[in-house]
């Protein structure tokens, strides 16, 4: 498709289904944890099927696109080794869960994207938490691996070698759709401008975001976030919360509501409720209005003013925070322990920012 977007795109109904995720935690091995995620998956497949139909019913307008929660399958590592969370926690690249959602896309002619961990047979020895979109032939057209985790691998960490199998485009991949072209980011993602205004000047006009995020009816900071990112983009964000996380020993609803889909001028167009699972954050997308803002002359064109070539400056000479920490003489090394690894670097950052003078 020719990069050169044009005006004439049909209105469709995107959004968020808040729905809750099982942890895994608890389950003793792979085949417990499968279980877990074969019955996630048919609860996914009975909404998705009611949610469409239900849509066209009531509004007229087609379901086109569907975001999933953060971390559907699995929930979140908690005291897990590294290799512990890759067996009971980690779908495989090519994976039937994978093809079990495409199934469900495939039937309801729908986009539908989500968050797992993911090994990729390219990095067999760590996992990613990847975001993928799932077109409505049932095929994966999009995978996005998180680039910011406190206590994950991610593509920067092994990223030589990661560049030289998927390049820039992999490590900011935007599928170009009938739809529009949708970009995907994870959860607290949402907080640094820099990742999505990146995908943003890539040709991103949809960023999905499935999430996991706390509740409030007080502005959260990833939802002061979340509106700023959207505005300053002139890009709608389809944001798919948790409606809870079950079977972990922290308080089931401690990550719930906040799913929502917020247009290019930053306003709310729909948002689910809390306690528990809905359907109700959805609404029409316009990309052909989006297209018309990003293209008009005028102060509010925030995207058009951008010196990026100072920024693109000003960060080459800050890096505090080294690529390849996972990669050793071009062989990938993962941590023996998780939690210590992250912590360990995350003070070395922090002491280099001190010496800079940044803080």
């Amino acid at each position: 498709m020719s990069n050169k977007t044009s005006l004439d795109v049909p209105l469709y109904t995107g959004g968020a289904l808040q729905i809750s995720v099982t942890g895994v935690n608890r389950c003793k091995d792979r085949e417990s944890s499968a279980k877990v995620m074969s019955a996630t998956i048919k609860k996914i497949g009975g909404y998705v099927d009611a949610q469409v139909k239900f849509v066209k019913f009531h509004n007229g307008t087609d379901v086109r696109l569907l975001v999933l929660p953060e971390y559907i399958f699995s929930g979140f590592p908690l005291s897990e080794g590294h290799e512990e969370w890759m067996n009971k926690g980690c779908i495989h690249y090519d994976g039937p869960e994978y093809e079990a959602l495409g199934a469900i896309a495939q039937r309801n002619n729908i986009y539908l994207a989500g968050n797992v961990y993911e090994i990729d047979p390219n990095f067999p020895e760590i996992y990613f938490q990847t975001c993928f979109i799932i077109g409505p032939s049932g095929d994966i057209i999009h995978r996005y691996r998180r680039l910011t985790s406190a206590l994950d691998s991610t593509p920067h960490d092994v990223l030589d070698k990661y560049l030289d199998i998927y390049g820039l485009d992999g490590v900011f991949p935007v599928a170009r759709t009938e739809l529009g072209n949708l970009a995907c980011v994870a959860s607290e993602e949402i907080m640094w401008p820099e990742l999505v205004r990146i995908h943003a000047m890539r040709g991103a006009e949809v960023l999905l975001h499935p999430t996991s995020e706390p509740g409030s009816l007080r502005t959260t900071d990833r939802e002061a976030c979340r509106r700023a990112r959207a505005f300053e983009n002139a890009i709608y964000i389809i944001s798919a919360n948790t409606a809870s996380i079950d079977n972990i020993p922290i308080p089931a609803y401690t990550c719930s509501m906040m799913s929502k889909v917020v247009d290019y001028r930053s306003k709310i167009l729909a948002e689910a409720a809390p306690g528990g699972e809905s359907a109700l954050a959805h609404s029409v997308i316009d990309i052909r209005g989006l297209r018309s803002q990003r293209r008009r002359l005028g102060m509010a064109n925030l995207l058009s003013r951008q010196p990026t070539d100072l920024y693109a400056m000003a960060y080459a000479e800050a890096n505090i925070h080294p690529a390849n920490s996972l990669l050793q003489d071009g062989q990938v090394k993962p941590p023996a322990d998780r939690v210590a690894f992250y912590r360990e670097r995350q003070e070395r950052i922090l002491e280099r920012m001190t010496n800079a003078g940044i803080i």
